[in-house]
């Protein structure tokens, strides 16, 4: 089973950036659906990103609201690894970030992804 792995995490500043990576531990095939989470304390986790295939069709890369225009989800299948970079980042977006994979589609539902990893933590403070 697919299992993955996320890194990147790290202290920033408001209006700071950082990339995040989702490293897998098999084959990402195109029909492998990778989608980032965030979790804060006390709060649901919460769908972030996803992004679909990434052969020769057009990826499909889907954002929440709340970080369309901030953050850029791609993903690299020669290396695994999936990234999202974050820009313009702001102390809401502290959390543990998870990425997890579902077969065919992207979705906002957390329990239709598997192959969780320990998650990142990202702390936007000054």
């Amino acid at each position: 089973q697919l299992q993955l792995v996320e890194s990147g995490g790290g202290l920033v500043q408001p209006g700071g950036s950082l990339r995040l990576s989702c490293a897998a531990s098999a084959f990402l095939s195109d029909d492998h659906h990778i989608g980032w989470f965030r979790q804060a304390p006390g709060k649901e986790r919460e769908w972030v990103s996803c992004i679909g295939s990434g052969g020769s069709t057009t990826t499909t890369t889907t954002y929440a609201d709340s970080v369309k225009g901030r953050f850029t989800i791609s993903r690299d299948n020669a290396k695994n690894t999936v990234y999202l970079q974050m820009n313009s980042l702001k102390p809401d977006d502290t959390a543990v970030y998870y990425c997890a994979a579902r077969l065919w589609l992207c979705g906002r539902d957390y329990r239709a992804y598997s192959g969780w990893g320990q998650g990142t933590q990202v702390t936007v403070s000054s």
